[in-house]
């Protein structure tokens, strides 16, 4: 089978700029990409390792969390045609972004995908996928031999099983993946509830998908803004009256 040449040769597996810990190995939304791929209709039809309305629950606020810090994101598709349209809540995250549609089945093997990864600058790639032990692992696993450190958000990503799905997070891990969640991604990115310039955003996102975080934290508005009950003051000589 006739592959595509390696277009990152300028990256090395043993690169000593990465790093697995410390500050510099936490996501940021300067240091950072995010490819989500074949969130579709054919895919979710086949989707056993979770609830679907998980995954597209928690993948539409992945997208709205890289919106809220401007970090690059790419839709991909496979064989639209037949498999059907990216997921519209999805596509109505970045309405103007049309998916690259493709034929590979590793996303990684497109050369129109590896243009667009190097021409962001970055070299950390936060990956999500339907479903997780193809279109996930094959381009998790070919994009870090090409030296990139790659992060694979685990829930917004199924397989045809759970045991497909853990099979191939287990396999990615040992090739040297990085698991995290979808709200990781967007804490990481905000890192500090100071910066007033986010967080009222990443509320919002908190809100529409975060499930009891968000009705918790709109409870806790709720309390802030009643107003307190009136001050009660004891007289002499009678009983405590209202002021």
């Amino acid at each position: 089978m006739k592959t595509t040449p390696n277009r990152t040769s300028d990256l090395t597996v043993n690169d000593p700029s990465i790093s697995k810990n410390g500050l510099e190995a936490l996501l940021t939304p300067d240091n950072c990409a995010l490819l989500l791929i074949d969130h579709q209709a054919f895919q979710f039809a086949g989707l056993r390792s979770h609830d679907t309305q998980t995954i597209i629950n928690n993948v539409v606020g992945l997208a709205k969390s890289a919106k809220v810090f401007g970090v690059p994101t790419l839709f991909t598709t496979v064989l639209e045609r037949q498999g059907g349209y990216l997921l519209k809540p999805l596509q109505d995250v970045f309405p103007d972004q049309k998916p690259i549609d493709r034929t590979f089945i590793n996303t990684w093997e497109d050369p129109r995908i590896l243009d667009w990864v190097r021409n962001t600058g970055r070299k950390k790639i936060v990956m999500a996928a339907l479903w997780t032990e193809i279109c996930l692992a094959m381009p998790a696993i070919q994009a870090l031999g090409d030296g990139y450190e790659v992060y694979i958000v685990t829930d917004a990503s199924g397989g045809v099983s759970l045991e497909a799905h853990e099979m191939a997070i287990h396999r990615m891990i040992q090739a040297g993946a990085i698991p995290i969640t979808w709200m990781v991604f967007g804490a990481e990115l905000q890192r500090d509830w100071a910066r007033t310039n986010t967080a009222p955003a990443v509320a919002q996102m908190l809100i529409e998908h975060a499930g009891v975080v968000g009705t918790t934290f709109m409870w806790e508005q709720q309390l802030l803004a009643t107003a307190a009950e009136p001050k009660r003051t004891a007289q002499p000589n009678s009983r405590a009256v209202t002021t």
